[in-house]
């Protein structure tokens, strides 16, 4: 055998034990997850004839969706992490099309010491606000379901293109974030807001808030949202209220940031208004360890860009959801809404919503059944 053949049977092995050395210490792990639900819905009044509907949804009481998340632990109490989600309609098995084939995308860093931050298509300040401080409805059941009207208050649950730092220390959580809106020589498109709430561990109580204002990616005009409320727990039985503002210059009309086309702000009404304010209340009880029982009001005023576009709503809900399992629930929901001037046709329904009321008044009806992996 050769000097550099002994050398290289020698020194080769040590070379890739010394790599292997800090990679072994180096703990990753990567996560397949997902929803699927689906869900018979009846509908009253949902096309302009005043039809009523019933068929299979495209979602139910949750957007079904799959994703991949995954940690690395880099050591000294830091660690690198990502997210990927889709998610799709599952009485037809196609994408949403309404929304990116990865709807969440984001890496992120995480410091135990120093909080984290996450780079990408993510949620944005108004929900993270909402749902810290544990005044979302239905909070036992993930975001972005049929029937969920301050989604729509909220911008829609999702921003792209978003720098956003979080941190928590002793029950305060914090959050700030700025999304890019790539234009040369100015922000049009950008989105800025920040959030915070005390939701201390396993304290009976939580109250929080948050601020952001978008940008139009045209004309840079501004869109102004706002929120705070609280919730308590007594025993099993929560109780949980909030406020919500939008406010909108005149010229406000596209946000490609967001999850909503320009066609799709003007079928939401959302350029019909110079302010929205919702105020929303909800109990839920706990029964054992399978049952959950929630009762949720909304009411919504408009003021109009024009006299003719005022209007007000109220909207009401019932749910029943029994676990058959850790992983697989049924249920059953009512909700019953007053629509008024200008809110008549407003998709005050969650993203997911299955119809715009064409009248004043719309019931729904649902039972479905949802399984988590």
């Amino acid at each position: 055998m050769s000097k550099a053949r002994r050398w290289t049977a020698i020194v080769m092995p040590a070379a890739l034990a010394s790599l292997a050395c800090p990679m072994a210490q180096a703990q990753s792990s990567v996560t397949l997850y997902g929803v699927v639900d689906e869900s018979v819905r009846y509908l009253t009044h949902a096309n302009k004839a005043g039809d009523s509907s019933l068929g299979l949804g495209a979602g139910g009481m949750t957007e079904s969706r799959w994703g991949l998340k995954g940690v690395e632990d880099l050591g000294g109490g830091w660690s690198t992490f990502f997210k990927l989600e889709n998610r799709f309609y599952i009485n037809g098995g196609q994408s949403d099309p309404t929304l990116p084939f990865f709807n969440e995308a984001q890496v992120g860093i995480r410091s135990n010491a120093y909080g984290q931050v996450i780079i990408g298509r993510q949620y944005n300040l108004m929900i993270e606000g909402i749902s810290v401080a544990g005044y979302g409805s239905n909070l036992w059941i993930p975001y972005d379901f049929s029937f969920q009207p301050e989604v729509t208050m909220t911008g829609g649950i999702w921003t792209s293109n978003q720098v956003q730092y979080q941190a928590r220390y002793n029950g305060f959580n914090f959050a700030a974030g700025y999304a890019f809106g790539g234009n040369a020589g100015n922000s049009y498109g950008s989105q800025i807001g920040a959030a915070a709430a005390y939701a201390p561990a396993g304290g009976p109580f939580s109250i929080g808030g948050a601020y952001e204002v978008s940008k139009d990616s045209v004309n840079g005009s501004a869109a102004t949202a706002w929120t705070f409320g609280g919730a308590y727990t007594w025993n099993k039985t929560r109780f949980s209220a909030g406020y919500i503002v939008n406010q909108n210059d005149a010229g406000f009309s596209t946000f490609a940031n967001g999850p909503f086309s320009a066609a799709a702000l003007v079928a939401l009404k959302y350029t019909d208004f110079s302010r929205r304010r919702m105020i929303m209340g909800g109990i839920t009880q706990q029964v054992g360890n399978a049952w959950h029982f929630a009762a949720n009001v909304w009411r919504t005023l408009q003021d109009g860009k024009r006299a003719a576009q005022d209007g007000s709503a109220w909207q009401y809900q019932l749910v029943a959801d029994y676990d058959l399992s850790k992983r697989t629930d049924v249920y059953l929901e009512g909700d019953y809404s007053l629509y008024r001037g200008g809110l008549i046709g407003a998709q005050l329904q969650g993203v997911n919503g299955a119809g715009l009321a064409q009248k004043g008044t719309q019931i729904g009806l649902m039972a479905g059944v949802r399984h988590r992996f």
